[in-house]
């Protein structure tokens, strides 16, 4: 080994993790909800149709979707440390950009929920460029995880860059929706609240990427030190030594021929799709019914008041639900936990019925049912992520899992893109006995699937 991969190796040492992966992971998490959560409470918030939110920002889905595509070029060019640095700067850049975009729609038709989409192509455009670098962004930061870090350093840390990326989704979902919501009051102005919303934002981002730019350590920076080779998971060291770019291609190329080799591969895929379609049409419609008037069948709360429920209390829910749901799997395994989680997906959903019909005014009410239908979410979809790690299982289990998560995502993205359209034909009672209706779907595809009955026991 030579002297400077001696000295990298030393300045890894040096600089402790936890300088480090919680930022990270915080980083990660924010431009994911800004562009997916709160970029609908905005947009609902200026003046645009449901159906019109559920389109365009569902598409902003698309970069999540098929990033496992160009995730080959982030080992081949450059350090995953500098794609990190970049990117960050350049979600900074696009926030900033995003703020000065913003437009001021009349009144009228912001009032009426009719504000033309052509308002908003440039903002959409410069969201689409923030999804991008986000799920770049991703894709390195998870890489330089495995880099960065030894064996046990990785076990140990598992479990601090989950906490910080729920973190970051209840500053997203939570604090930034309610800072959002406090400042449309203080200036009576709702473009004027969301620009310096953004703006804040972008000022946080920039300086997490300058402070990732000096405690990052350099883990990639000589020979030995370099890309790891994507969807290879063969036993020896952790870092490998460069390939060429050809060959990284194959080996990528190999992946996707045998992940559609696999046994019981198209009901595999059914399975991600439809498991949670009940979930897909409901997330992205249950902000736009909490802010809508309650002479137009929502719930008329206000924006930070939003904040608090679906931010704070959803998130909160949801984390609850995904412990107890992992505990569960660990002493039931997957197989004897299919049929409770699959329920716990499906029946909580009924609550959104509830909420649509009665229109209840007290905010524990909407609480706790928000609270009942998240937990039941968060502990259903436990079973979801272990089928993805089971069907991932073989000799290219990282770039199968990676494949399998991006059939997760497109399975939120096709429903969504079509919740808004589907809403405003059908009224917001109407559109949650729709999703009752959907829950079909999980219940049919959960009945296809085999696994392994030890799979997931402790």
């Amino acid at each position: 080994m030579t002297g400077s991969a001696m000295e990298d190796i030393s300045r890894r040492k040096q600089i402790n993790p936890w300088a480090w992966v919680p930022t990270l992971y915080f980083a990660e998490g924010i431009p994911y909800f800004i562009v997916n959560v709160i970029s609908v409470i905005m947009f609902k918030n200026m003046g645009m149709s449901n159906g019109d939110i559920a389109m365009y920002t569902g598409l902003l889905y698309l970069p999540w979707t098929i990033k496992p595509l160009w995730s080959p070029f982030v080992d081949i060019i450059r350090t995953k440390r500098w794609w990190i640095v970049v990117m960050q700067t350049v979600i900074a850049v696009s926030f900033v950009l995003a703020a000065l975009s913003l437009p001021h729609p009349p009144g009228d038709a912001a009032a009426a929920g009719k504000a033309p989409v052509s308002l908003f192509v440039a903002t959409l455009v410069i969201f689409w460029i923030t999804a991008f670098a986000s799920a770049t962004h991703d894709i390195a930061a998870d890489g330089y995880y495995m880099i960065a870090l030894d064996q046990k350093q990785q076990s140990f840390f598992v479990g601090i860059r989950s906490t910080f990326y729920r973190c970051a989704s209840v500053f997203g979902q939570g604090v930034l929706v309610v800072v959002a919501g406090l400042l449309e009051t203080h200036y009576g102005d709702v473009p004027r609240a969301w620009t310096v919303t953004l703006l804040l934002c972008a000022v946080l981002f920039g300086a997490v990427a300058v402070y990732h730019a000096f405690l990052l350590p350099k883990a990639e920076a000589s020979g030995r030190i370099v890309h790891a080779v994507p969807g290879a998971d063969r036993p020896g060291p952790g870092l490998r030594t460069a390939r060429s770019a050809s060959e990284i291609m194959r080996e990528f190329g190999r992946t996707f021929v045998t992940f559609f080799r696999k046994k019981h591969v198209w009901i595999a895929i059914l399975f991600m799709l439809l498991y949670r379609l009940p979930e897909a049409f409901l997330v992205k419609m249950m902000n736009p019914f909490l802010l809508d008037p309650r002479e137009a069948g929502g719930l008329g709360l206000s924006t930070e008041n939003v904040g608090i429920v679906y931010g704070t209390v959803g998130v909160a829910a949801l984390t609850v639900g995904g412990i107890v749901g992992g505990i569960a799997a660990s002493r039931w395994g997957l197989k004897k936990s299919l049929w409770p989680m699959a329920a716990s997906m499906t029946l909580p959903c009924l609550t959104f019925v509830y909420l649509g019909m009665a229109q209840p005014e007290s905010f524990f009410v909407i609480n706790l049912l928000v609270f009942i239908e998240q937990f039941g979410y968060g502990f259903g979809f436990t079973a979801y992520m272990l089928y993805l790690i089971y069907f991932s299982q073989g000799e290219f289990k990282t770039a199968h899992y990676s494949l399998c998560t991006a059939f997760m995502a497109l399975s939120m993205m096709l429903p969504g893109m079509v919740a808004g359209y589907l809403q405003e034909w059908l009224g917001y009672a109407g559109f949650f006995w729709l999703v009752i209706a959907c829950c079909a779907a999980t219940v049919a595809v959960t009945c296809f699937i085999r696994v392994d009955p030890s799979f997931g026991k402790k």
